[in-house]
C-alpha cells in the first residue's frame, strides 16, 4: 500500500507544482520581460522485482524558462535600431519645423529686406522709404541671431539627452553586473536550476540598455553574461561594471566626447556610442545639426559680405561714402573666433590663429582641422572633418606669420609657440549667424546713390555717349586700403578728364582745374573702337592705373570730344546704388554663382527636409522590424492566456486522479487492516 500512496503522492506533488507554476504564468501575463516556465516531468526510477521493474511515481525534472536566444538578441538589435531612428526622427522634425517654418525661418525676412531696398530705390531721397530699410534689416538680423539661438538650444538639448542617457547607461549596467553576481551565486545552479526570475529580470535590463545604445551580449561561466559596445569595449564582465562618463570634446567644446572608465583605466569610446537613443542624437548632432550651424551661418557671411561691398561702394544722402550696412565679417574678434583650439595642445598654447573670408561666393560650409607635426611642430595639414581629406599642407616660415589659402578664406597663423600633435579647430561659417547686425543707425547714412557721374561736354562734335558707370571698390581688394581716387571725403581724387585726340585715341587727363586739365605723368592714354561700347578704365587691381571704377562710351567720338567724371555729391535723388543692392536679392553670389541668397538657405531646409523624411521611412521599418521580431519572441516566451487555462484545467484534473489514486491506497489498507480483526 506504501508504494500506491507515494505514487499518488509524487503525482499530486508533482502536478500541484505544475498548477502553481500555470498560476504564476497566468499572473505574470502582463509582466515585462516575464518569460514563461514549464514544468518538465520524468518517471521517477522503479523497482525491480522478480516479475520486472514497477514504476514508483514521477518527478519534476526541472521548471523551464521558455525563451530563444537567438530571437532575445534579434529583439535586442531591433530595439537599439527603432529607439535610434525615433531620437533621430524626432529632432529632425524639429530642425526641419524650424528652419522651414514661415514664421521661424529665413525666406521671408530676406524677401521682405531686398524688397524694402526695391521700394526705396523708387524714391531714394524719402526718409520713411529708408527707415523701412533699416527696419527691415534689423528684422533680417534678428531672424539669423534667433534661428542660430534655436539651432544653439537644440544642441544644448541634445548633448543634455546624451549625459542623462549616460546615467541610465551606468545604472543598467551596474543592475546587470549585479545580477549577474545574484545568478552565480544562486543554490542548485550547478545541478541545473536556473533562477527563472533573476534571468528574466537580467533580459529586460539588457533590452532596456539596448533602447539607450547598441550592444553586444555574450554568455560567459556560471550562467553570466559578458556586454560590451560594438567595438568591443567592455560595459560589463561578470559582476564588475565600468562607468560611462560624458566630458567636454577637447577639439570642440560645444560637443561631448564618452569615456568609459573601468577600475583605473580610461578609455574613449566616442566612436562606438553607435544605435539607440545615444546613436541617433549624435547620428542627428553630426549629420543634420551641425551642418545647418555652417549652412546657416555661410548664408550670413555672404549676405554680410555682398551687401556690405555693395553699400560700401555707394553715397549716403550727405554726400559720404556707404561703409558696411551689416557687421564687418572680418573684424579681429570675429577672425578669432573661427578658430578654437584642442583643450590637449602642448604648453605654452599661445598660438594667434585666425580665419580671413576672402570670397563668400566660393565658401562652402565645412570644417576643417588643422594639424601640425613634425619634429619640431611645423608641419601642418589642413584636413576636411567630414571626410578626412587632407586639402593642404605645408610647412611653416621662419618667422610667422603665414598664410593658407582656401577656397573663399584664408587660415591666418599669426603667431605661436607649435607642438607636434597640436591641433585647431577651423570653422569658417559656424558662429556668423550670431555675430550679424546692422552697423548703420540713421536714415540718412543708407548709401542708396552712386558716388561717380559722368556727362559729355555740351560742344562735343560728335555722338559719344558716356554711360553713368559701374563702380568696384573703395579699397584696394588686394591690400584692403582706401584707394586715392577716395581718399578724400567727398571728392572724388582727383576729378577725370577723357579727351580724344582723334577718333580712335583718347587721353585721360587730371581735371581739377576743368579748365586747365593736365595730363598724368607717365601719360594714361587709351585706343577706341567707334560704333561699340567701349570700357574705360581696368578692372584688375594689380594695374597700377586701377581707380575701383569703370565707364563706357559708346558712339563715335570726334577729335577734341571730352566727357567729365567727378564725385556725384548732390545726387541725393540718385537710385543706382539702391537698384544694385535690391538686385543682390536675386542674384547669384553664391556656391560659384550658381544660386542666391534663398536658393542657397532653401538648399539647406530641402536637406534637412530630405534627411526628416527619410528618417519617417526608417522609423516605420525600424518599428515593423521590432514588431516583427517581438511578435515572434512572445510566439516563444510570452504567455497565452487560453494555452495556459487549458494547462490549468489539464493539471487539475491530474491532480485529482492522483488524489483519488492515494484515497484507493488508503481504502485498501484500511480493508487490509479489517482483515485481521
Amino acid at each position: 500500500m506504501a508504494g500506491l500512496i507515494n505514487i499518488g503522492l509524487s503525482g499530486i506533488l508533482g502536478h500541484q507544482a505544475a498548477l502553481n507554476t500555470t498560476g504564476n504564468n497566468i499572473s505574470n501575463a502582463n509582466t515585462d520581460g516575464y518569460s514563461r516556465q514549464r514544468v518538465d516531468f520524468e518517471s521517477s526510477p522503479g523497482m525491480r522485482t522478480g516479475a520486472g521493474t514497477i514504476g514508483t511515481g514521477v518527478n519534476i525534472s526541472n521548471i523551464e524558462r521558455i525563451t530563444n536566444e537567438f530571437v532575445t538578441q534579434q529583439v535586442r538589435t531591433d530595439t537599439s535600431l527603432s529607439s535610434e531612428q525615433e531620437a533621430l526622427n524626432t529632432e529632425l522634425s524639429r530642425l526641419d519645423n524650424l528652419l522651414g517654418g514661415e514664421s521661424t525661418g529665413l525666406n521671408s525676412a530676406l524677401n521682405n529686406f531686398f524688397s524694402s531696398l526695391q521700394s526705396a530705390a523708387e524714391d531714394p531721397s524719402a526718409l520713411p522709404q529708408r527707415k523701412l530699410v533699416l527696419s527691415e534689416a534689423n528684422e533680417l538680423a534678428s531672424r539669423f541671431q534667433s534661428l542660430q539661438t534655436e539651432l544653439r538650444q537644440q544642441r544644448d538639448s541634445v548633448t543634455g539627452q546624451m549625459a542623462n542617457a549616460a546615467k541610465d547607461v551606468n545604472s543598467l549596467i551596474a543592475s546587470v553586473a549585479d545580477l549577474n553576481t545574484k545568478i552565480s551565486e544562486t543554490p542548485g545552479l550547478a545541478q541545473g536550476e536556473m533562477p527563472n526570475n533573476l534571468l528574466d529580470q537580467r533580459d529586460e535590463k539588457l533590452r532596456e540598455l539596448s533602447e539607450l545604445v547598441k550592444i553586444n551580449v555574450s554568455q560567459a561561466d556560471g550562467q553570466q553574461v559578458n556586454v560590451s559596445l560594438t567595438g568591443g569595449q567592455a560595459l560589463v564582465v561578470g559582476g564588475r561594471a565600468a562607468s560611462l562618463d560624458t566630458v567636454e570634446s577637447q577639439s570642440d567644446p560645444n560637443q561631448l566626447d564618452f569615456q568609459l572608465r573601468t577600475g583605473n583605466r580610461v578609455a574613449r569610446v566616442t566612436e562606438q556610442i553607435v544605435g539607440g537613443t545615444m546613436g541617433g542624437l549624435r547620428t542627428f548632432q553630426e549629420q543634420a545639426l551641425e551642418p545647418a550651424f555652417d549652412e546657416l551661418g555661410r548664408v550670413a557671411i555672404a549676405v554680410s559680405e555682398q551687401v556690405n561691398h555693395q553699400h560700401a561702394i555707394g553715397m549716403d544722402l550727405e554726400g559720404d561714402l556707404g561703409g558696411n550696412l551689416f557687421t564687418d565679417i572680418n573684424s579681429e574678434a570675429v577672425r578669432l573666433s573661427r578658430v578654437t583650439a584642442d583643450s590637449g595642445n602642448a604648453p605654452p598654447q599661445d598660438a594667434t590663429i585666425g580665419v580671413e573670408i576672402t570670397d563668400s561666393n566660393q565658401l562652402d560650409g565645412r570644417s576643417y582641422q588643422l594639424r601640425f607635426g613634425g619634429n619640431n611642430g611645423n608641419n601642418y595639414e589642413l584636413i576636411d572633418r567630414t571626410s578626412g581629406e587632407v586639402v593642404s599642407q605645408g610647412s611653416l616660415p621662419s618667422p610667422l606669420p603665414a598664410e593658407i589659402a582656401q577656397d573663399g578664406f584664408n587660415v591666418q597663423i599669426e603667431e605661436g609657440t607649435f607642438q607636434q600633435g597640436d591641433r585647431f579647430l577651423i570653422q569658417p561659417t559656424k558662429n556668423a549667424a550670431a555675430n550679424i547686425g546692422v552697423e548703420i543707425e540713421r536714415e540718412q547714412d543708407l548709401a542708396l546713390a552712386s558716388p561717380i557721374k559722368a556727362e559729355a561736354d555740351s560742344g562735343n562734335a560728335g555722338n559719344g555717349v558716356i554711360n553713368q558707370g559701374t563702380m568696384l571698390n573703395v579699397d584696394n581688394p588686394l591690400t584692403n586700403q582706401r584707394l586715392d581716387s577716395f581718399s578724400q571725403q567727398g571728392e572724388l581724387n582727383p576729378p577725370l578728364m577723357i579727351r580724344f585726340s582723334d577718333t580712335e585715341n583718347y587721353e585721360i587727363l587730371d581735371a581739377s582745374d576743368p579748365n586747365n586739365p593736365q595730363s598724368f605723368v607717365p601719360p594714361q592714354t587709351g585706343s577706341f573702337e567707334p560704333g561699340r561700347p567701349n570700357e574705360i578704365f581696368t578692372e584688375d587691381p594689380t594695374d597700377p592705373n586701377y581707380r575701383g571704377f569703370q565707364f563706357a562710351i559708346n558712339g563715335n567720338p570726334e577729335a577734341n570730344d571730352t566727357f567729365l567724371i567727378n564725385y556725384n555729391g548732390d545726387g541725393t535723388s540718385d537710385n543706382r546704388n539702391a537698384q544694385l543692392l535690391g538686385g543682390l536679392g536675386t542674384k547669384d553670389t553664391m556656391n560659384n554663382g550658381n544660386q542666391n541668397f534663398s536658393e542657397a538657405y532653401g538648399g539647406l531646409v530641402e536637406t534637412v527636409g530630405v534627411q526628416s523624411r527619410q528618417s519617417n521611412l526608417d522609423l516605420e521599418a525600424g518599428k515593423a522590424l521590432l514588431e516583427q521580431s517581438t511578435n515572434q519572441e512572445q510566439s516563444i516566451s510570452g504567455v497565452n492566456l487560453d494555452e495556459e487555462a487549458g494547462r490549468l484545467i489539464q493539471y487539475q484534473n491530474a491532480y485529482s486522479a492522483n488524489a483519488r489514486v492515494m484515497s484507493v491506497a488508503q481504502e485498501l489498507f484500511n480493508t487490509l487492516l479489517g482483515t485481521f480483526q
